[in-house]
């Protein structure tokens, strides 16, 4: 584990070495990073911030599929041929993003580097994740759901600690991510703030302790 920390990719010494075909951008809350149908043509390394990738059917209907933190790379779908973008990518808070073009990425990848375990190991964090929202989605209740959708905005980790405070995000768009209804979502927000799991004060605070409803809820 030490060895892992030690190697870990640092985004801005990247940044400061020769080469093309990477940049480093800051984005404003709300503004977009790419858009649903953008040519699919670079990765991106998520430093600061937070980002929300969000999916439009044909018909309109809108739905969130993923919230990223510091440390998240988004986008890789280009380096499986995927010609488009899938999904939109919008910046929740201030954020500040490196961009690595398809074809450097590909370079990066066949050289041993700590860049290429770290790319390696988000890959595979990636995987467990969804089949854990398969799981989640499948066997859990709307409750349970929604306990582990704010456990994950809060950064919830091994060291059972979570940020000291999220970015704003609506109820209606909790009730996307959730698979349930607005109404509901506000019924067990208040449900966990009586509770003590959440609270509001000068934004929101999960507190750990949240991981009760899923285990015992």
């Amino acid at each position: 584990m030490e060895r892992r920390r030690a190697t870990g990719f640092d985004a801005k010494a990247f940044l400061t070495k020769a080469g093309t075909g990477r940049s480093i951008s800051a984005y404003r809350k709300k503004q977009v990073v790419f858009a649903q149908g953008d040519p699919a043509d670079a990765v991106f390394y998520l430093e600061k911030g937070q980002v929300t990738l969000t999916v439009v059917s044909d018909r309109g209907k809108s739905g969130v599929v993923a919230m990223l933190g510091p440390g998240d790379f988004f986008g890789e779908g280009c380096l499986a041929g995927q010609p488009v973008r899938m999904a939109s990518a919008s910046a929740i808070t201030d954020v500040t993003i490196v961009r690595i073009e398809r074809e450097a990425m590909i370079r990066l990848l066949h050289e041993p580097s700590s860049f290429s375990e770290r790319f390696m190991a988000h890959l595979l964090a990636r995987n467990v994740r969804i089949e854990e929202d398969l799981v989640d989605q499948l066997f859990n209740s709307s409750e349970k759901r929604l306990a582990r959708v704010l456990l994950l905005l809060a950064r919830f980790g091994k060291e059972g600690k979570t940020e000291p405070m999220i970015p704003k995000i609506s109820q209606e768009v909790l009730a996307e991510m959730v698979g349930t209804t607005r109404p509901r979502i506000s019924g067990f927000m208040n449900k966990f703030r009586k509770l003590g799991f959440i609270e509001y004060n000068g934004g929101l605070h999960i507190h750990s302790s949240l991981l009760n409803v899923l285990l015992h809820g």
